[in-house]
């Protein structure tokens, strides 16, 4: 964290001395000047023709921002993007400047909005300008700033720029939508003898200390940049203007050395090397790359799960695969115990609970899958142990393994020829019977798995259970009780831990497509959303194409059913607690939680009822996520029409 602060020092100190820039230069339009992709204009040059603001191509169409203007178009650096996760725009979309802001018109959908406007809407639009400075400003028509893209910054910031908004890298170096990496600012504190603190989560990190007296300032032809680049790694940058307009950028510095160190470098289920000034990212044993042209995606099993037995009845099923020298500083462990590392291992393989395990100086810890923030190095001395159906395992060394069958002792030939004689009789006299018992034992087995379930997730952590999707249909008997059916699928009706503690399931019907990286990333995110007003969330089911929710059960229905079906219907007292109930989950939704929510389908039908009539808000399938610092205009209908 030291590093990234020294960069941001070094990186304020620049273009000091360059002082404010004339506002009336050729980089500043009038109201009704207009922009479009392939019409010119489609863009806006600053005075020394280093920056520009308007349309670039990405993807499929086009998108808005500020960059370096270099000889060539492919040579250009997009050091700000506006509305950045919006879909590309059309060829046919024009930005014009108007009284009220930036309006930029869709073309082929027809649909209008200001997209850049002044916080105070009594505040009138006068012109815009694009600075040498890298910032677009708008201004009123006493030539106050009203907006500045500064102010909004995304993955880069300039010289000169301001550092305490935070930073969201781009998903890759060619789509420049929100990534997986956040920089944030939490509290800078200045003190007098010219140093800086950073404070996070009230302990201080450590201090930057310069002299305040003496000021790094840029040289003519060279723009700065710091930027938090793809691989979540937060580097300076200097760009060198040549007489003939184009620019060569170098790398000055950067806050890690060793990648290994960003968390969540190399995704879920995989651990990270560093050799010769590289991260390389690697699958654990059992699973492949979610994506193998990005291996910092993470990974997915590779076999399917096997049904847990529990006990020594697992070792026909499962295999226990290790890891030497694996640093595994992250994670919440629901177990924890003082064994010998042989012990650790058979523990977890007769554990149905248990799909990974780490031994270190005595301890043995379990926990299920996913695994993130793993790396691999010399001195740890740290044991990992994974389990897997034995129908597909991946070895330490690469190669994979076809099932593994049980060693047993050769037999004399005569002996095996009527041994199967005797098989092949038995099997065509008694077909039908074998049928009906191999019926009856799966049935039998599947109501037994019911009762040995005892701690599948209700255990009061604060962290989503990852379940199977065997574990849900057999917890919901096979999804045979439906409560509801919504836009987004059906509610069944379940339990576990013996039928103690009622569950419902919502199988996900409309969803498939979205990505697994995404699906697992809005479910942390909803799981840490904790409010008596909010129906909590338990777990989920990330399996191929199958995408469930599990939630607490609530047993009287929701208020649709008791506003519109019920012969007693609630009294004004109990329709203000109701609301009341209603307002304080949407207040904490919106205001209070660590990542503030919209949840875009309140209705009745999504308002449920608990055993003491307390109301509480369900269905975030269609919730949608926010940074706190930012907002977003939705260009579609959400929710459910009615």
């Amino acid at each position: 964290m030291a590093a990234v602060w020294s960069l941001l020092m070094l990186l304020s100190s620049f273009f000091v001395a360059r002082g404010v820039e004339d506002k009336h230069s050729n980089g500043t339009i009038g109201l009704g000047y207009s922009l479009s992709p392939l019409t010119p204009p489609t863009s806006l040059a600053s005075p020394s023709g280093s920056f520009a603001f308007g349309f670039y191509s990405q993807g499929n169409g086009f998108s808005i921002g500020v960059w370096l203007e270099g000889n060539r178009k492919t040579d250009n650096k997009v050091v700000w993007t506006a509305n950045r996760d919006d879909p590309p725009l059309h060829a046919t979309a024009t930005l014009t400047l108007n009284e009220k802001g930036l309006l930029l018109s869709s073309g082929v959908s027809g649909e209008n909005k200001v997209i850049f406007y002044p916080n105070d809407s009594a505040v009138s639009v006068f012109s815009a300008s694009m600075l040498d400075s890298g910032n677009f400003v708008l201004y009123s028509t006493v030539n106050h700033t009203i907006w500045e893209s500064f102010e909004h910054p995304t993955d880069t910031l300039l010289g000169g720029q301001a550092t305490t908004q935070s930073l969201i890298s781009c998903s890759s170096e060619n789509d420049h939508s929100s990534g997986r990496f956040l920089l944030g600012f939490l509290q800078l504190i200045n003190n007098t003898d010219s140093s800086i603190y950073l404070e996070i989560n009230s302990r201080f990190v450590t201090e930057v200390s310069y002299n305040e007296n003496t000021t790094t300032t840029s040289n003519d032809g060279i723009v700065h940049s710091a930027s938090l680049d793809v691989d979540g790694n937060f580097r300076l940058y200097t760009h060198q203007f040549d007489p003939s307009g184009g620019f060569r950028t170098s790398r000055v510095s950067r806050a890690l050395k060793d990648s290994c160190e960003i968390i969540g470098f190399c995704g879920i289920n995989s651990y990270c090397t560093f050799n010769d000034d590289r991260a390389y990212c690697a699958c654990l044993p059992g699973t492949d790359f979610i994506d193998p042209q990005r291996n910092t995606l993470g990974c997915k099993r590779n076999y399917s799960e096997a049904h847990c037995k529990g006990g020594k009845d697992n070792i026909p099923l499962y295999n226990i695969t290790q890891l030497q020298n694996i640093e595994w500083t992250t994670g919440i462990f629901y177990s924890e115990e003082v064994m010998s590392m042989s012990a650790c291992s058979q523990t977890c393989l007769e554990d149905c609970n248990c799909e990974a395990a780490k031994f270190s100086d005595g301890v043995c810890r379990k926990q299920k899958l996913p695994l993130w923030h793993l790396r691999r190095r010399q001195g740890v001395s740290s044991t990992v142990f994974l389990k897997m159906g034995i129908r597909s395992l991946e070895a330490d060394d690469g190669t994979v393994s076809h099932e593994l069958k049980p060693q047993i002792k050769r037999k004399d030939p005569t002996l095996k020829i009527l041994l199967l004689t005797f098989s092949l009789v038995a099997c065509s006299c008694a077909l039908l019977a074998i049928s009906g018992v191999f019926i009856f034992k799966f049935r039998v087995l599947r109501y037994k798995r019911l009762l040995e379930i005892g701690n599948l997730g209700l255990t009061g952590e604060l962290t989503l259970t990852s379940f199977s999707y065997n574990e849900l249909k057999r917890a919901t008997n096979g999804f045979k009780v439906e409560l509801g059916k919504g836009s987004f699928g059906a509610v069944y009706k379940g339990s576990l831990n013996r039928g103690r503690n009622l569950i419902a399931v919502k199988r996900l019907e409309k969803l498939v497509e979205e990505g697994e990286r995404e699906f697992q990333a809005e479910m942390r995110a909803i799981g840490r959303a904790h409010h008596k007003n909010l129906v909590r969330l338990l777990g989920y089911c990330a399996e191929d194409s199958k995408r469930v929710l599990v939630y607490e059960y609530m047993g009287n229905g929701s208020l649709a059913d008791l506003l519109f079906k019920s012969r007693q219907r609630p009294d004004w007292d109990e329709r203000t607690r109701i609301a009341l109930d209603v307002a304080r989950g949407i207040l904490y939704l919106h205001e209070e939680c660590e990542t503030p929510i919209i949840h875009c389908d309140i209705k009745p039908q999504n308002i449920l009822m608990d055993d003491y009539w307390r109301a509480k808000i369900s269905d975030f399938g269609l919730a949608k996520l926010l940074m706190g610092d930012h907002t977003r205009t939705f260009t579609v209908v959400r929710g459910t029409r009615g």
